[in-house]
Parts: structure tokens; C-alpha cells; sequence
């Protein structure tokens, strides 16, 4: 039995959350390992809706649930979090949630921070949760974090506190802010500290054992490929690796153990804030499909752009990310159209190109190559067999796997678990 890891292939928001927790509920341990809590995903479970943003999607299923070492945790947001879904009637306890003690904090100083630079960019906004994740990924790599096992030690704080705050207050005073304030800090601190090291351990020695005793582990990346770090459309993207080979460092199990990597890809493609988008419709089928589509953040609220599927950005995310089938998701949201169109390629002053470019200014010139497919009336919604699609959304999800040269492992029909098409199970492989 094969360990599945599970990352979104194009922006996010490409309905990760149904099929990690569809995969969870045959897993023995879901793990997250990067981002924070600006990765929100929703499950639809016998008809009770769950929207997560920072818990691994087993937790639902009682499945054990590990925050691992690469994720940036807000505390407070975790407990609103496990507070909200115990109010639905999850149970939450030690025994099925553990966090990395190893994990960097998200504190208020790193929310206003990325209000204030996001306030202060104008059109230069890169368009972020405004949650404190990138400030917080920052101070990680500047070494002056404060993480989930110094919740034990707040009385010998005082050195890192002075690392920390002699960058902030720096910080701060360019946008007029007065200094951090030391001693409110350490209180909110204290307040939250029991909740969280209720759930604090060496998550990797967890992973290990779980390991060893042959059970099934699910890694789940935060966001998509095109928002990684390295691989994104950088400046507009996230402030972690989003790629697969990030759960190896994420979670402290070796790269041998991150297994069958599943991409979870939409049928159509959406993005959230700003960035290049070659295939957005900005016409009434893109009204349409977003409104079909229920195109809105599970965090923010915000409306996503849609567009025509781009094969050229999926194909790039596979390859990087060594993608072994994809998951192809929301494709009853194209029922009814006359036609579809797949974005096979770009052209950029007079050139032809297979790839995106990495330089922003590029991106943003490239002009999308469209191939026209037949669209189909019937309805998708809810199929559960290749046999129940119609032809030409059989000839759409085949030429999709042609042009990203990679298979389809399975279809997703509905925000409903159980309303998924299987053609390869990632745990069997």
C-alpha cells in the first residue's frame, strides 16, 4: 500500500478539500505541511458542509490529523478552529491532532504587518490573505521565530523576543507604528499556550512510528503549484514551496515516504488576487461558470477569476512536481456549453512557447492558444462510472490527459464524497 501525497496543480481552490477527505477516510494519518491558515478547504459530508482552514481534512473523519514542522500556525485561529468544528459535533483531542513543536507561530504582529504593507503597495499588492503567514515565513528564515515549544519556556523568552522585536520595531516605525508591545505579546502568549501544547509534539517521531507499523499516510499541501516560492508567478504567489517534495521537509519523514502524488486539478482554472491569468474570461461564460462554480475563497470570501482549462500551466506543475495522476474536479460546472476550449500553448511576440515563462512581465504578455472542443448538454453531476458521461466530456477528460502528459486517476462530480469516478486508486499503487 502506497503513501499518497496530495497538492493542487494549478492556483488552488481546485477542491482539494473533498478529495483529501474522501482519501482520508481510507488513510490512517493526514498530514499538512506547509502553509497556514490561508488554506481554506470545504467538505460536504451526508449533507453537513465543513470549512477548514489550517486542520488537515481528516480531522472530520476522526482520522489522525498532524500539523507538521512546515506549516506557520496561528494559535488563537487554531483554537476558533477546533472550537467551531466541536460545535458540529467533530471530536478533537490529543489522540487525533498533533502539531509540530517544531512549528513557527503566527503572532499579531505579523497580521499587521501584512495589512500594512498590502495597504501601503497600491498596485504593486500582491493580494494576501492579510493573515500574517508571509511575515511569519519570513522571521522563520530570519531565525528570530517564536515556535509552538517555546510556549513552554515564555519565562526565558527575553533573547528572542529582542531578535524579534529589534526587526519589527523597525519595521514599524517606517509605517508610524509605535514598538511592538512586549509585555501585551507575552500575555496573549500565555493565554493560548495551554491550549496549544495540549496538541505539541515531535510530529516526526509520530510519523515514524506510524510508519513503521505499515499504516497509510495522506500529505496535504496547501494552495497550488503556480503559488509555490520557487515556482509560482512569483512575486504573486504564496510564501512556501507548494510542490509535493515539500512534504518530505514538512513533516520530517524522508522523501522515500511522501509516495503516489495525486494533483488535484479543476476542469476549468481559477485564481485568487492578483497575478498573470492568460486563459480569464472576463465575458458571460466566465460569469457563469464562476457563478456555477460557486467560485468564492473558503477564508476570504473573495470572488476567484475563472477561465478556459490551461493545459500548458497544469503540464508544467505535473512535471515539477513529479505529479503521478491528477484528480480532475468540477467538471459538471461545464455542462451546457456549446464548446470548451483548452489552452494548448502561448505566443509572445511572434514566438510560440510550451511552457510559462518565469519573468512577470512575460507572463503577463503571453496570449493564450486555444483548441475547441464540442461541449455537451447532458448532466455530469453526480456520475459515479466513466460509463455515466457523456461523449464528449469522455473526449474532453481524454484530451486533458493527452495534453498534460499525465493520467487521470480519478473525476470528481460533485462537492459530495461519494460522487467521485475512480480509474486508479493512489493508495494501490
Amino acid at each position: 500500500m502506497a503513501n499518497v501525497t496530495v497538492i493542487g496543480a494549478q492556483w488552488g481552490d481546485e477542491g482539494k478539500g473533498k478529495i483529501v477527505d474522501w482519501l482520508a477516510s481510507r488513510a490512517d494519518a493526514v498530514v499538512r505541511f506547509q502553509g497556514g491558515h490561508n488554506a481554506g478547504h470545504t467538505l460536504v459530508i451526508d449533507g453537513t458542509t465543513y470549512k477548514l482552514s489550517l486542520l488537515p481534512s481528516g480531522i472530520v473523519s476522526g482520522t489522525l490529523s498532524i500539523i507538521g514542522n512546515g506549516v506557520v500556525l496561528d494559535p488563537w485561529a487554531l483554537k476558533a478552529e477546533v472550537e467551531k468544528l466541536e460545535g458540529q459535533g467533530v471530536k478533537i483531542t490529543a489522540d487525533n491532532l498533533a502539531v509540530a513543536d517544531n512549528c513557527p507561530l503566527i503572532l499579531p504582529i505579523h497580521r499587521d504587518l501584512d495589512g500594512l504593507r498590502e495597504a501601503a503597495a497600491g498596485s504593486g499588492k500582491i493580494g494576501t490573505t492579510g493573515r500574517g503567514i508571509g511575515p511569519a515565513y519570513e522571521d522563520k528564515v530570519g531565525r528570530r521565530a517564536i515556535r509552538v515549544c517555546d510556549l513552554a519556556h515564555l519565562d526565558h523568552l527575553e533573547p528572542q523576543l529582542d531578535r524579534l522585536c529589534a526587526h519589527h520595531d523597525a519595521l514599524r516605525a517606517g509605517f508610524d507604528q509605535p514598538p511592538v508591545d512586549r509585555e501585551a505579546l507575552l500575555e496573549e502568549l500565555r493565554g493560548i499556550a495551554d491550549f496549544v501544547l495540549q496538541y505539541a509534539q515531535p510530529v516526526w517521531k509520530r510519523l515514524k512510528k506510524v510508519r513503521k507499523a505499515g499504516a497509510k499516510i495522506l500529505f496535504e499541501g496547501a494552495q497550488g503549484v503556480l503559488l509555490d516560492i520557487d515556482h509560482g508567478t512569483y512575486p504573486f504567489v504564496t510564501s512556501s514551496n507548494t510542490v509535493s517534495g515539500t512534504a518530505a521537509s514538512g513533516s520530517g519523514l524522508g522523501p522515500n515516504s511522501t509516495g503516489y502524488v495525486l494533483g488535484i486539478v479543476k476542469a476549468y482554472t481559477t485564481r485568487v488576487g492578483s497575478g498573470p491569468f492568460p486563459t480569464e474570461l472576463e465575458d458571460e461564460i466566465g460569469q457563469r461558470l464562476g457563478e456555477r462554480g460557486h467560485e468564492f475563497g473558503t477564508v476570504t470570501g473573495r470572488q476567484r477569476r475563472v477561465g478556459w482549462f490551461d493545459a500548458v500551466i497544469v503540464r508544467q506543475s505535473c512535471s515539477i512536481s513529479g505529479v503521478t495522476g491528477i484528480a480532475l474536479t468540477k467538471i459538471d460546472v461545464l455542462d451546457g456549453l456549446d464548446e470548451v476550449k483548452i489552452c494548448t500553448g502561448y505566443r509572445l511576440r511572434g514566438q510560440v512557447y510550451d511552457y510559462f515563462p518565469s519573468h512577470a512581465a512575460d507572463q503577463a504578455a503571453v496570449e493564450p492558444i486555444y483548441e475547441t472542443m464540442e461541449g455537451w448538454k447532458e448532466s455530469t453531476a453526480g456520475a459515479r462510472s466513466f460509463a455515466d458521461l457523456p461523449a464528449n466530456a469522455v473526449k474532453y477528460v481524454q484530451r486533458i490527459q493527452e495534453l498534460i502528459e499525465t493520467p487521470v486517476s480519478l473525476v470528481s462530480t460533485s462537492p459530495e464524497r461519494d460522487d467521485t469516478i475512480l480509474m486508479r486508486d493512489p493508495f494501490m499503487d
